[in-house]
């Protein structure tokens, strides 16, 4: 049942690939409450994904964008506030690609060219959004900034390889952006760290299935979908949470906060 939590509100999502995806279920979830947004990913993304689909069934444009490229996110944002006839009020950050996992690479031997591409594409691509808005004023104050991370930033899972490091960078950009971001245009800036969930991407961890089942005997809630996913940002989205800043939100069921559930003692014991 929608809210109208966002009616009147514009803005920007990353990352929708197809509907498997977190970012797809945030943009129909932000439609569905009253938001206009603009789509946007990598050029490569968008041949290989279904976006059209998202973008017919939410009434959004299409814009290409590579979040490496300054003058591909300056035209991103011109073609997004024209298109929207005004500034922006939310921003949706759900973007991560590790070449070593690609490549088979295990964390003790990744190329460091491949490493460099992984922090540049899933971490340091905030802080060219972040700068590419703040510079052009496009985020209207009190607008809202959420970007999708991973508990692989506090705690070890071996096969996540560099991609734990790069949720690390992306959790220290939202700390240091944020406080700035906020001095200036009271623009808030979160992560959202998510439930393992089943995307393309996330299948592509070794062990994810393995993993997934893990995490779901541990969350005393169990894991929460990407539609639970979508409801919580739609709430960091809007006016709800004007003083929440510089956070990183656990979005998991309360697997981040639970040594050992009686679920995962009694298959131990088995």
């Amino acid at each position: 049942m929608a809210h109208n939590l966002l009616k009147g509100k514009k803005g920007i999502i990353f990352g929708a690939l197809n509907d498997q995806s977190i970012a797809w279920k945030i943009a129909e979830k932000c439609h569905a409450e009253g938001a206009q947004i603009v789509l946007t990913n990598a050029p490569i993304a968008l041949r290989m994904g279904e976006i059209n689909k998202l973008a017919e069934a939410t009434a959004a444009p299409v814009i290409p964008a590579d979040v490496v490229n300054m003058d591909d996110l300056k035209s991103l944002f011109e073609k997004s506030t024209e298109h929207f006839g005004g500034k922006i009020d939310f921003i949706l950050h759900s973007i991560g690609m590790s070449l070593n996992m690609r490549k088979g690479k295990h964390y003790t031997e990744i190329d460091y060219g491949f490493n460099q591409k992984t922090m540049d594409i899933s971490a340091m691509s905030l802080h060219r959004v972040l700068r590419t808005a703040w510079e052009m004023d496009a985020i209207n104050e009190w607008g809202s900034v959420v970007a999708l991370t991973y508990i692989a930033a506090q705690r070890v899972f071996p096969d996540y390889n560099e991609m734990a490091d790069a949720k690390s960078l992306l959790e220290s950009i939202t700390r240091s952006f944020g406080y700035h971001y906020a001095i200036k245009k009271k623009v808030r800036i979160n992560t959202v760290s998510q439930s393992p969930t089943r995307t393309t991407a996330g299948s592509g961890v070794k062990g994810f299935d393995g993993f997934i089942n893990y995490a779901e005997k541990m969350s005393p809630l169990g894991n929460a979908s990407a539609e639970d996913c979508a409801n919580y940002c739609v709430t960091l989205f809007s006016d709800l949470t004007r003083m929440v800043t510089m956070q990183n939100l656990f979005h998991d069921g309360g697997f981040s906060f639970t040594g050992v559930t009686a679920e995962v003692i009694e298959q131990m014991e088995k």
